[in-house]
């Protein structure tokens, strides 16, 4: 990876394939070999949708440009880190490192995936999947992310979307999951949101304005909600390009 950034001064950030240490056979879920985003900011990685992790075979060993570098095993230019503002911690956990690869992306510095280079995680280290403040994290912070990063032709018509899709997956966990602790949560993370989405008005701002960017190839245009669970594509090389 050092050799690749030092030959590709355009790349701000890039991250190694992602294996899990408990089956190094497969990806692993917290960035696999590289993330992405579709329109309305529901994260996905080359070998991981959702919750379906894929197993390495190889189909993913070639450098691509993804939006964002996973933070279990990040690699970043010192200069870009601090010159668009590092990491936002006030997100505390979760979107954090999505939220900063975006912020670079607008400003037309580039994020790569280079699988030549591997490392095995253990995931869930800090939140383990099924705890409610996961869940909330996730949900917070992914909104204040769209919120910040999102142009002004988009923003509207995608929060209006993710109003029903939040409290849509929130019912879900309610009756399908019968989980009460993650369908409060949800609803508590978009009360936060709301609570919060005015501290965040400057950096929304300062952010537009370093926009060199206007398309960005790997915010996809789809929904994946609609390609995994009504066309059941669970496969990232299923998606569409």
């Amino acid at each position: 990876m050092i050799e690749f950034m030092d030959v590709h001064q355009e790349v701000a950030a890039c991250q190694p394939k992602l294996l899990s240490i408990n089956d190094r056979d497969m990806f692993e879920y917290a960035g696999a070999s590289g993330g992405y985003l579709d329109r309305y900011g529901y994260p996905f990685c080359r070998g991981r949708i959702f919750d379906t992790v894929e197993e390495d075979n190889g189909q993913y060993d070639y450098a691509t440009e993804v939006l964002w570098a996973t933070g279990a095993a990040l690699m970043i230019r010192a200069k870009d880190y601090w010159d668009c503002g590092g990491l936002d911690g006030r997100f505390f956990a979760h979107n954090e490192e999505i939220d900063l690869c975006w912020r670079l992306r607008i400003r037309g510095r580039r994020i790569y995936c280079l699988p030549e280079s591997y490392v095995y995680h253990v995931g869930g280290g800090t939140l383990p999947k099924g705890n409610p403040m996961k869940t909330f994290l996730n949900f917070r912070n992914n909104l204040t992310m769209l919120y910040k990063c999102l142009p002004e032709t988009e923003l509207r018509k995608v929060m209006r979307r993710r109003w029903f899709l939040d409290y849509l997956a929130a019912w879900e966990t309610l009756l399908v999951n019968r989980s009460w602790g993650d369908f409060t949560a949800i609803f508590r993370a978009r009360h936060a949101f709301r609570k919060w989405k005015k501290d965040f008005a400057e950096d929304r701002q300062a952010i537009q304005d370093s926009r060199m960017a206007k398309e960005i190839p790997e915010q996809r245009r789809f929904s994946l909600l609609w390609q995994y669970y009504v066309k059941g594509r669970k496969r990232f090389s299923d998606l569409p390009v």
